[in-house]
């Protein structure tokens, strides 16, 4: 059977390449019938050669494909053998003479240094017989605790034009100070003298009638003397935070006599993710003026006492911060024996709508505040010795702005308000009680009184501060008020419009200087006369002051570390204006000086 089934597929070898799948096809019949093998041995053993063609459609499937080789195998008798190619250059060797230097590593320029010192010094000298003198120093007692002085001189012999007395002034001041700050508490203490010389300058057009030897027996000269001593003490990790305290003793030439104390504790109570804020408050304000302006026989005596706790609720997070509190305040007029109590708002809340370029806030807050001989002082140095002194109570003060950042060189802060005061202290010049040779030299219509009256304030108020470098910095700042009153027809001297600008700048490493420009609008005074000595009819007048434009200059030159040496101009535009009724300041102002820098040892 084999040798038949293999004739056949010998047969097939010429057959084609489809049919032999039909071979192989017949051969495994053969192979799984083994009968049909023995049937035919059993019988003709020579049937002779047949041929049988098996054609059967050819179905190609996957497995028949094949992959076509990237690098076929070239079977072309042109294709030879490649050459084996030697490669040779010519070389000439050159002489050089490069030496490559060593690395090193690249240093950065260092700057110098500054040389800080813990003392300076001083004096300048200007037109109008000014004199500008300083002196400051520290003392660097341990790690821990700091000593220090300072003095300072200003004065000026006057020379206003137009004047009929005598308009010098001078101002002398020491202050020391003491600081320690150790590990869990710091305290410092402070105290000092100022004694200040001004005159009454500020005589109105009738004392033009004055005879010479009436003008020489007016003394208008006045002298302020005051002292005090202030501290805070201050502790780490505590509920009791600090507390700031002070007494201040004025008194004048005609003997006048103040005290006054102050003393305010706070307290800081953590809880959760808000913290509760107690701040307390102490004031006591003694004092006397030997006379009343309109009668001499009458004696001023003043005493007041107030005390005033405010608990606040705080909360700040990354946007908001929050501070919810109220002021209760309770005041003692102890001359008259006369008490108040106070309820005042202390509200304020502030939202950074977009990072630092924009932040809303708004509040209202309150309170009472003290009134004081040295306070009126130092604001109007021409009030009389003869003052009403009492508190003015601030109802409240609400208020709603925005600020925030144009730029990283330019802030700015916009703010409205609107507050409502009692007893507001207003300055108004003395009525004028004329040519009586016994009265004192404030007693001309020439010195400064009181009057109080319920105000409510609308303020408006801008500012912008541009940091262009630190050899750069400017800034400009207006307020513009609206007053209204209860009883008295204006508020007097107050004005509609407060503005300044004022810069900073570098020229050189050496040259400096600032330029400062204050505006003032207009204000109203109310002048008047006494029938008392006075031989024509009274007078009662509202006079309005002109608005002013003060212009002011420095430049510095620093000669080395500790020398240098500057110019300061002020009033430039020459303006006589009147801060104050019948009080012209002087003209252009010119003060060269030096300070010089050093250490003790």
């Amino acid at each position: 059977m084999f040798h038949n089934v293999l004739r056949i597929f010998a047969h097939r070898k010429s057959t084609p390449m489809h049919s032999v799948f039909g071979t192989i096809a017949l051969l495994l019949v053969f192979l799984g019938n083994p009968n049909s093998g023995i049937a035919q041995e059993e019988g003709e053993k020579d049937l002779g050669t047949e041929v049988v063609n098996i054609v059967k459609p050819y179905t190609p499937s996957v497995s028949d494909a094949f992959k076509v080789k990237e690098t076929p195998v070239l079977n072309d008798s042109i294709v030879t053998t490649k050459k084996k190619v030697d490669y040779s250059i010519f070389s000439v060797p050159v002489a050089s003479t490069f030496v490559p230097a060593k690395g090193t590593a690249a240093t950065v320029e260092k700057a110098k240094p500054i040389k800080l010192y813990d003392n300076y010094a001083t004096l300048g000298f200007g037109n109008y017989t000014a004199i500008l003198g300083e002196l400051y120093s520290n003392f660097q007692l341990s790690r821990t605790d700091n000593a220090g002085f300072f003095f300072r001189h200003n004065s000026s012999q006057g020379g206003i034009d137009a004047i009929l007395l005598e308009n010098k002034y001078y101002d002398t001041q020491l202050d020391g100070n003491y600081t320690s700050r150790q590990k869990d508490i710091s305290f410092e203490i402070d105290a000092g003298v100022e004694h200040q010389l001004f005159n009454w300058y500020g005589l109105n057009s009738l004392a033009n009638e004055f005879s010479t030897e009436e003008i020489a027996a007016i003394d208008p000269q006045q002298s302020y003397l005051s002292l005090y001593v202030s501290g805070n003490v201050g502790l780490d990790e505590s509920i009791f935070q600090k507390v700031n305290g002070g007494i201040r003793f004025t008194s004048d030439s005609f003997s006048t006599s103040e005290i006054h104390f102050t003393a305010s504790p706070e307290f800081l109570l953590p809880v959760s993710d808000f913290n509760v804020k107690v701040k307390g408050d102490l004031d006591y304000l003694t004092g006397s003026f030997d006379r009343s302006y309109l009668d001499a026989s009458t004696a001023i005596d003043y005493s007041y006492l107030n005390l005033g706790v405010t608990p606040s609720l705080i909360y700040v997070n990354n946007d908001l911060t929050l501070s919810l509190g109220a002021t209760l305040a309770l005041s003692m007029n102890t001359e008259a024996s006369d008490t108040d109590f106070f309820i005042y708002p202390q509200l304020y809340a502030s939202y950074r709508l977009v990072d630092e370029l924009l932040i809303a806030y708004g509040g209202a807050e309150g309170g009472l505040r003290q009134n004081s001989y040295y306070g009126f002082l130092s604001e109007n140095p021409f009030v009389s010795p003869t003052l009403s002194i009492m508190p003015t109570s601030q109802l409240y003060n609400a208020f709603g702005g925005l600020k925030g950042k144009l730029s990283n060189s330019v802030g700015y802060n916009l703010r409205v308000s609107y507050g409502k005061e009692d007893d507001r202290a207003l300055f108004q010049i003395n009525p004028y009680k004329g040519r009586i040779p016994t009265l004192e030299g404030y007693e001309y219509g020439n010195s400064y009184g009181l009057v109080y009256d319920d105000i409510n304030t609308l303020d408006i108020f801008g500012e912008l501060k541009i940091e262009v470098s630190e050899k750069f910095t400017m800034g400009l700042n207006a307020n513009v008020y609206e007053y209204s009153t209860n009883n008295q027809a204006e508020a007097w001297n107050l004005p509609d419009l407060r503005a300044s600008v004022f810069s900073n700048f570098s020229i050189t490493e050496k040259v400096y200087g600032g330029v400062s420009l204050f505006y003032v609008g207009k204000r109203q005074e109310f002048f008047t006369s006494t029938q008392v000595g006075v031989p024509f009819e009274p007078f009662a007048n509202v006079v309005s002051l002109d608005a002013y434009l003060d212009a002011n200059v420095n430049i510095g030159y620093r000669v080395n570390d500790r020398l240098s040496v500057f110019v300061k101009g002020s009033n430039l535009l020459n303006d006589d204006y009147q801060k104050w009724l019948f009080y012209p300041v002087q003209g252009i102002q010119g003060l060269l000086g030096a300070t010089y820098k050093f250490d003790w040892n």
